[in-house]
């Protein structure tokens, strides 16, 4: 079975949590929508995990216009017990694109 096959696809090695946060690391201005579309999750439940993260203390929003800009706290610690030695800004260094 390759990495790429249909058996793979059927779970996600990040959580919905991580596959928001790095879309917002990749692109601080992106909307809800598009954050929606990328994870594959309703608008809602993004803009639910987008206020998760908040209130943990991971990213900070601010109105820009019409839209939101969103500041990543690189160094928070990651919430796993495996990976508590490790911050945000770790795993994101090694998932998002350098700009």
């Amino acid at each position: 079975m390759s990495p790429g096959s249909d058996a793979h696809r059927r779970w996600a090695f990040l959580t919905n949590h991580a596959q928001v946060l790095v879309c917002i690391a990749d692109e601080p201005h992106v909307r809800l929508r598009d954050i929606s579309e990328r994870v594959g999750i309703t608008e809602r439940a993004a803009h639910r995990i987008v206020g998760e993260l908040s209130a943990a203390g991971y990213l900070t929003s601010r109105r820009v216009g019409r839209r939101n800009a969103y500041v990543v706290h690189a160094d928070v610690p990651l919430p796993d017990a495996v990976a508590r030695r490790q911050n945000v800004g770790d795993l994101l260094a090694v998932l998002v694109s350098p700009s």
